[in-house]
């Protein structure tokens, strides 16, 4: 019997440390970033997603029909399963229009001139009015809802970050909220990783980062040799949870996660 007492003692000596412990580091948190990722190659989206999980943060992706480092797309039914789960843990999505369209120029009569990455007409510079960007954005909705039975958040990203006023009124026609992000939550993942090494990126992202910054890094990318994900992004957020940072979710009426 007092064996059984002592055990019951150490277990609620324990769970008292660990709830103390929680409470602590919900007090602390005083200040909110939000951190997004785009789909990019998908070749860290594995990682990243474990490492959410672990740290119990949540994030918002920005969705494109991208091609993927295993020769799919980003939005194939090879990829459901793992948009599913993002979905059941709590994450937001937002569009990052279906084929990767870059924002050239503006066109006449309130027309926008757009460079799909990917599609039929990838690489062609394509007039597009109104309705035709809200179809583009609104693809990604339609796509998401086909792979996991919900829709995203009424926000979408334009590829690049590369935009007008014109273009964004488009996406404000058709309901959805242009998402950028801030100068210092720029991480740095599409850089030279020799000239951008990630022991700097990190360094600089733990510094600059204030209160309602948005952060903006790829599911993978093809252009950096040192991949971002695994060397910088458990530890950024290690970091920022020691600066007293929660991790919010997208669009920003949204409440914050507390983490």
């Amino acid at each position: 019997m007092k064996c059984k007492a002592l055990i019951r003692l150490t277990a609620a000596f324990v769970f008292g440390c660990f709830a103390l412990s929680s409470v602590a580091q919900t007090s602390s948190c005083n200040k909110t970033v939000y951190l997004t990722f785009d789909t990019g190659n998908m070749s860290v989206a594995e990682k990243v997603a474990e490492i959410l999980k672990r740290q119990d943060v949540k994030a918002t992706f920005f969705l494109a029909n991208e091609k993927t480092f295993r020769g799919d797309f980003s939005l194939d039914d090879s990829w459901k399963a793992f948009w599913q789960e993002r979905l059941k843990e709590g994450h937001h999505f937002g569009s990052h229009t279906y084929d990767h369209v870059y924002f050239v120029k503006d066109g006449p009569k309130g027309q926008v001139f757009e460079k799909p990455q990917f599609g039929p007409k990838a690489g062609e510079t394509i007039l597009y009015n109104e309705a035709a960007m809200c179809k583009e954005i609104r693809r990604v909705d339609l796509r998401f809802i086909e792979l996991t039975g919900q829709p995203i958040q009424k926000i979408w990203r334009a590829p690049g970050g590369k935009t007008s006023p014109t273009l964004i009124r488009m996406g404000d026609m058709c309901g959805y909220q242009h998402i950028g992000w801030s100068a210092a939550g720029f991480l740095g993942d599409e850089l030279n990783s020799d000239k951008h090494p990630n022991s700097l990126l990190l360094e600089k992202a733990s510094r600059d980062l204030k209160d309602g910054d948005i952060t903006m890094a790829h599911l993978g990318i093809w252009s950096r040799k040192d991949p971002w994900a695994p060397a910088v992004l458990e530890q950024l957020i290690v970091n920022l949870k020691g600066r007293g940072f929660c991790f919010g979710l997208l669009p920003k009426l949204s409440l914050p996660s507390h983490k």
